[in-house]
């Protein structure tokens, strides 16, 4: 059973610090050099040296330890250390681990960090290879076998069913696509920088996994990016406007598994997504309509329709017409989709842009940001306000 009251963490940590990497196909470098480049940036960008920190916190799945992270990136003791599973879910969850230790107490400055060659060297999106027995993959018994061997595969059994269920095409999916890339077409760290699509080039790009198309996929990235979390007071005196956690999430629903949740009741949400929303929504004390942007996660275009739908945006299966209505601003930074694929830390990067007012399509008097983790999986959420 998930919670049912207000926790007690909301207002009591902030980012204070973000830093990235370039975003590419090949870094050139190893993941260690580029968690060591991201977690320096986000550092300065706070205004913080490395011997102010005492907390790391990263995802499994993750080549770069805490500690050889700390000896690279010159930090000296750790007091607090944490990963978080499941891929991208784990995104907004580094934030919240950090939160709670510095709410608690247990440490001041915590840099949460993501970094892979995720196109030039393992890359998520060829499937299952060579995995190591365990009661996690043991679930893939039942699907793999039978021809569903990568993540985009797994996701259109849910798109098609959702398609099925509410009367729909699969253009609807292209709403999503057409937005983060008319963002990132503005967005010089974005990899599809200059690059809009439209709905006719969504559905003349090629299949992948029908009802999935090429550009309902994210991308295949190298980066890193890197967020720095300590107290509110301490961040009003760092170098920027303090994005304060108004709200942190964890979720994973009834009969959940790792993408492959086919055995539940319906496939037309993300139950995961549901708990988030609504501890956020309770510890928040907010609602929908008090949301500024959507910093959603947007591996595959179905999921983004089901979140804002979770959430409450819209109702079951108006996804895309809500999209398509610019109802709220989505993926500012032209998401995974069309920025990069950071498993989502990007995401809480921009975030923290559009409460500053520095982001490069700056909604006006954004003060609320609503950030999501990956979504198929155990995930996490956040929601994200201007201080005071």
């Amino acid at each position: 059973m998930s919670l049912r009251h207000p926790d007690r963490l909301g207002g009591r940590a902030a980012v204070a610090g973000i830093g990235a990497t370039e975003f590419s196909k090949d870094s050139g470098r190893s993941e260690l050099s580029l968690a060591v480049e991201a977690v320096r940036a986000a550092l300065d960008d706070a205004g913080l040296a490395p011997g102010d920190v005492d907390g790391l916190v990263t995802f499994t799945m993750d080549t770069n330890p805490e500690i050889t992270v700390a000896q690279a990136a010159g930090i000296g003791e750790l007091s607090f250390f944490s990963r978080v599973h499941y891929g991208g879910g784990a995104a907004c969850a580094t934030v919240q681990q950090a939160a709670l230790a510095v709410a608690a107490g247990v440490a001041e400055v915590v840099v949460c960090y993501r970094a892979f060659n995720e196109r030039s060297g393992r890359r998520f999106g060829s499937g299952v290879q060579r995995r190591e027995p365990s009661a996690e993959g043991a679930a893939l018994g039942w699907q793999l076998p039978f021809g569903l061997l990568t993540p985009a595969s797994w996701v259109a059994m849910a798109a098609q069913r959702y398609l099925h269920s509410y009367g729909l095409t699969p253009e609807v999916f292209g709403h999503v696509a057409v937005t983060d890339r008319r963002y990132a077409a503005t967005n010089p760290a974005a990899w599809f920088h200059g690059k809009p699509i439209t709905l006719a080039d969504h559905a003349a790009s090629r299949w992948i996994a029908e009802p999935l198309r090429l550009l309902d996929c994210c991308q295949e990235t190298d980066g890193g990016q890197a967020i720095v979390v300590t107290t509110p007071e301490r961040a009003r005196d760092l170098r920027h406007p303090p994005a304060v956690v108004l709200a942190a999430a964890q979720g994973a629903g009834r009969k959940q598994e790792a993408m492959t949740s086919f055995y539940r009741d319906g496939l037309t949400g993300l139950p995961e997504m549901g708990v988030v929303a609504r501890q956020l929504w309770r510890t928040s004390g907010l609602r929908p309509a008090d949301i500024d942007v959507g910093i959603l996660y947007d591996h595959f275009t179905p999921f983004v329709l089901m979140q804002l739908e979770e959430f409450g945006f819209c109702g079951p299966g108006e996804g895309g017409e809500f999209v398509a209505a610019d109802a709220l601003p989505i993926n500012t930074h032209g998401g995974q989709l069309g920025e990069a694929y950071l498993h989502g830390m990007n995401g809480i990067a921009e975030a923290v842009r559009q409460l500053r007012g520095s982001s490069v399509n700056q909604i006006p008097g954004a003060a609320r940001v609503l950030v999501t983790a990956g979504t198929g999986v155990p995930t996490s959420g956040l929601v994200l306000g201007s201080d005071g």
